[in-house]
């Protein structure tokens, strides 16, 4: 072997050489892309954690928003949606303040909520209107939700006391036509944007708005089967429902009640004499002299037939009596008109009995059967007496 073998040579130790030159940029450029690697590994771990919080941030909202509408939908009456639209809302979604506007031009759901018998209270969110805010601008171009910051223009929306950073203005809509808005507010400038979604709150409006025509549907219904559709007064069927709920919260809070039976006086004379269409007309004007003597409180109902009766709120018998009286009189002194001109005199009896303080409170419908019983017992004896009067029971 020579020399050079032995050493490697010339060649071998430039070969060796090169060798080392060629590695050093590809291991540079290895490094490079491990780091860039690392790199991006590092932005995609970043992205998806913030997917992660966004979509856990989206699942407590979507939970909220579930939770409110559930509520919403299992809503017994018009007075408990009402009250859980405008605090539940507020409660759930930890709003500053929200409010509710229904246009109520006829009063309808006014006078549901008026016959609705149920002590559930009212939030003073809940605003019905006879017609839209006057000249409200952001009201007026509410074609969709609005979410934004709080301008002096929201002040008609809220209580006029108060300012917010931030609010949500949502149309309620039924048949494409605006019937109220849901407004939502907050403090926080920064809860409601212009650049905010708004699917959950569009959805959110479309669930109160279904739940409050449906409502307003289903009660319109049972007050009507509650209706006497002659006379537009409560029946007896209303009598059977609502008095004892009246007796059972007269005697809890001691109250006097008393109960009126009125009864039209040969009234099988009028509709054999003049036709039935006379008699039901003397009924229905009969009815409007009752009522115009009679407070909103009282409650009244045609029994049946040509028969009324009256539950007078914190009245005793005296002053049942003498609001009676008032009645008869009232009939009695002024002549009905009938078919063909005919000007008709009616007279009518009355029975007074009044709910006894001695009475317990163990079965409400029971003890209003009873006061029922001695008011119609004193009317047969007014009827005995001669008719065109009223009598007051005098049992013990």
């Amino acid at each position: 072997m020579t020399s050079a073998e032995l050493t490697g040579g010339p060649n071998a130790t430039f070969g060796s050489a090169s060798q080392h030159a060629m590695k050093g940029p590809a291991e540079g450029e290895a490094a490079g892309m491990v780091a860039e690697l690392r790199q991006e590994n590092l932005r995609l771990r970043q992205q998806l954690q913030a997917l992660t919080r966004d979509a856990e941030k989206n699942a407590a909202i979507f939970q909220r928003f579930h939770a409110l509408e559930l509520s919403l939908l299992h809503s017994g009456s018009l007075p408990e949606l009402l009250e859980r639209i405008v605090n539940r809302t507020r409660e759930i979604l930890g709003l500053d303040e929200v409010t509710l506007i229904i246009h109520d031009p006829e009063h309808e759901v006014r006078n549901l909520l008026a016959t609705s018998g149920l002590e559930v209270p009212i939030s003073p969110g809940v605003r019905l209107i006879d017609r839209p805010p006057s000249g409200n601008a952001a009201y007026g171009r509410l074609l969709g939700p609005w979410l934004g910051p709080f301008r002096d223009e929201h002040l008609e929306l809220f209580r006029r006391d108060r300012r917010f950073g931030s609010v949500a203005l949502l149309p309620l809509v039924a048949q494409g036509c605006l019937f109220g808005s849901l407004n939502l507010a907050s403090a926080d400038p920064d809860r409601y944007t212009r650049r905010h979604s708004s699917d959950f709150h569009c959805r959110l409006a479309g669930v109160a708005a279904l739940c409050l025509q449906n409502v307003v549907d289903r009660e319109r219904l049972v007050v009507d089967g509650y209706t006497d559709r002659l006379t537009r007064w409560k029946n007896r069927r209303y009598l059977d429902t609502r008095l004892p709920q009246e007796v059972a919260r007269a005697l809890r809070y001691g109250e006097s009640l008393s109960c009126l039976i009125l009864d039209v006086d040969h009234f099988k004379q009028i509709n054999d004499r003049y036709g039935h269409p006379s008699g039901d007309a003397v009924l229905q004007e009969i009815a409007g002299r009752i009522k115009g003597h009679l407070r909103s409180s009282d409650l009244a109902v045609r029994f049946g037939g040509e028969e009324f009766v009256v539950f007078l709120i914190h009245a005793n018998v005296e002053k049942a009596a003498a609001i009676g009286e008032r009645i008869r009189h009232c009939i009695a002194d002024t002549p009905f008109s009938v078919r063909g001109g005919l000007r008709l005199r009616v007279t009518i009896s009355g029975g007074v009995a009044e709910l006894k303080g001695g009475d317990s409170a163990d079965d409400p419908a029971a003890i209003a059967a009873a006061t029922l019983h001695r008011a119609d017992t004193a009317l047969y004896r007014a009827k005995s007496e001669g008719r065109n009067r009223i009598v007051c029971d005098d049992s013990s």
